[in-house]
């Protein structure tokens, strides 16, 4: 490698830059070593491992290379963190395997766009400083994976700081939320970097100083962990969550309608009293205007302090489009009321972008219950029993801002999923650690009810305290405090994080390092 002890003018270079296919080798495992991170492997400290090597392999390359290094990282990560879509397009799409493989592919090289283009920018702003480019790095990196989280619907899952939830930045997660603790880890892969090159120039002052401010955050995290942001109820409620394990191939075959109502109402039968009683996503696989039969014998048969929440799709008039309409909608039942309507909903398994053109395609852009609508912002919380819950429905709970905004009016948060569409893969195990991370960071417990797993009691600190097997028919129960006041995160969002990015690509691109 070389260095110069006037870095602004030269370019930290590695045997990784100077080599096209080892740079691809390295980008590609760099990009896969992120996913080792999320769970089931629960290897957080990878991350700034990660970024370290991304640096290495791109810190002089011209912007065009490093459009493709990026794409190269977003194929890595992708391709291992979110190739479990396949399952779905092909298992349960009805889609033969070589289409199933070239649509998952497409779906990952799509997705890696986004961090090709992010490192394209990162390479014009930071123009040939070496130091520019460290500083710059971690603010692109968040910038681009904010946009990630809303463009084309959104994409906000394998959010490198996901990972703390169990690791030692966690503690930060209500006071910045999931970007700020990834931007941390981002600024500590840039920090392992600056540390090794001054303390090559001989600059240990230098040196000394970045390693404090890196490990800082790292060292005193555990700490802050310990600091409680909200206020739990003294009285629990009590809690109980249906899992069904309905196979997916019958899920909406009305020949197994009654058969799956029976199943769930068997499940209930010993918990009826219970203050909370959940069932999972479309856990009645028929609209509400049909399912008044088995609604009034749900209210019949709860105990007078008792609520049951499920999900069903609700179909009727809405007056905000002005026509009929179908969402993907939870409810409750007894000692309580509200109805909460899907607002994020997953492109070709709730609706069919360009459906005018895809529809009858492929079987895949006819799956069923593929013709959702989105429902209206700014929701109502369930009652239940006089405490404010606050839904999300599967992919919901994956939107950071969007859940601690909607968490604001309440004391527990509740999400339902149906994850079968995934299979035995990583992918609901993902979304388990996700709804984990919604958790800690608006400090409030968290109850998970899915159809074949993971169901769980996420407690304020975002742990599980109760979960039950996967991919079998079984109940949870448990008990759960609802919460009073917010966290520092729900109170400002993401705003501060992504400000700061925004600052830090003003200010160091044009003030601080003059033009070369």
């Amino acid at each position: 490698m070389t260095s110069s002890a006037t870095p602004q003018t030269t370019m930290l270079t590695s045997p990784l830059s100077e080599h096209s296919w080892l740079r691809a080798v390295a980008l590609l495992i760099a990009g896969a070593m992120q996913t080792l991170t999320f769970s089931p492997f629960n290897w957080w400290w990878l991350g700034p491992v990660s970024v370290a090597l991304i640096l290495l392999c791109c810190l002089p390359l011209a912007p065009k290379k490093l459009f493709r290094a990026g794409w190269l990282v977003g194929l890595g990560l992708f391709g291992t963190g979110a190739s479990w879509v396949y399952v779905s397009i092909s298992e349960h799409g009805n889609t033969s395997v070589p289409l199933a493989i070239i649509l998952t592919s497409v779906f990952v090289a799509g997705l890696a766009l986004v961090h090709g283009l992010a490192f394209w920018a990162w390479g014009k702003l930071a123009k040939d400083s070496t130091v520019r480019r460290l500083i710059l790095f971690p603010a692109v990196w968040i910038l681009a994976d904010w946009i990630r989280g809303w463009l084309l619907t959104g994409f906000p899952w394998l959010y490198l700081g996901t990972a703390h939830v169990d690791g030692p930045l966690g503690g930060f997660a209500p006071l910045v939320g999931v970007h700020g603790v990834t931007f941390w880890i981002t600024v500590s892969g840039a920090a392992i970097i600056a540390f090794w090159w001054l303390a090559r120039c001989t600059r240990y002052a230098s040196a000394a100083v970045v390693a404090v401010v890196a490990l800082l955050p790292w060292v005193t995290g555990p700490a802050v962990s310990n600091t409680e942001w909200t206020v739990l109820d003294e009285e629990p409620t009590t809690f109980a969550s249906m899992q069904g394990n309905i196979p997916q191939q019958i899920k909406w075959d009305p020949d197994f309608l009654r058969d799956q109502i029976v199943a769930y109402l068997e499940l209930t039968e010993d918990h009826w009293n219970t203050d909370l009683i959940l069932w999972p996503e479309t856990a009645i696989p028929i609209p509400q205007d049909q399912a008044g039969k088995i609604i009034d014998h749900i209210a019949e048969e709860l105990g007078q302090n008792s609520t049951l929440i499920t999900g069903i799709p609700w179909y009727g008039f809405s007056e905000r489009i002005e026509d009929f309409t179908f969402h993907n909608s939870i409810m409750a039942i007894g000692n309580g009321s509200g109805i909460y309507h899907k607002q994020k909903l997953v492109p070709f398994g709730e609706y069919v972008p360009l459906q005018q053109w895809l529809r009858g395609l492929i079987g895949f852009f006819d799956l069923p219950m593929s013709s959702f609508s989105q429902g209206p912002p700014d929701q109502s919380p369930l009652d239940a029993n006089g405490t404010n819950i606050m839904p999300f429905i599967c992919y919901e709970v994956a939107y950071p801002d969007f859940v601690a905004r909607n968490a604001r009016n309440s004391g527990l948060l509740l999400t339902i999923s149906n994850d079968g569409w995934f299979g035995d893969s990583i992918g609901p195990l993902q979304h388990l650690q996700i709804a984990r991370m919604r958790a800690l960071e608006t400090g409030r417990y968290m109850l998970r009810g899915t159809n074949n797993g993971v169901t769980a009691i996420i407690d304020h600190k975002g742990q599980i305290t109760e979960t039950i097997p996967q991919f079998e028919r079984a109940v949870l129960t448990g008990e759960a405090y609802a919460a009073e006041g917010d966290t520092p995160y729900m109170q400002s969002g993401s705003w501060p994080v992504l400000t700061l990015a925004a600052i830090l690509i003003v200010f160091v691109r044009v003030r601080v390092i003059p033009k070369n």
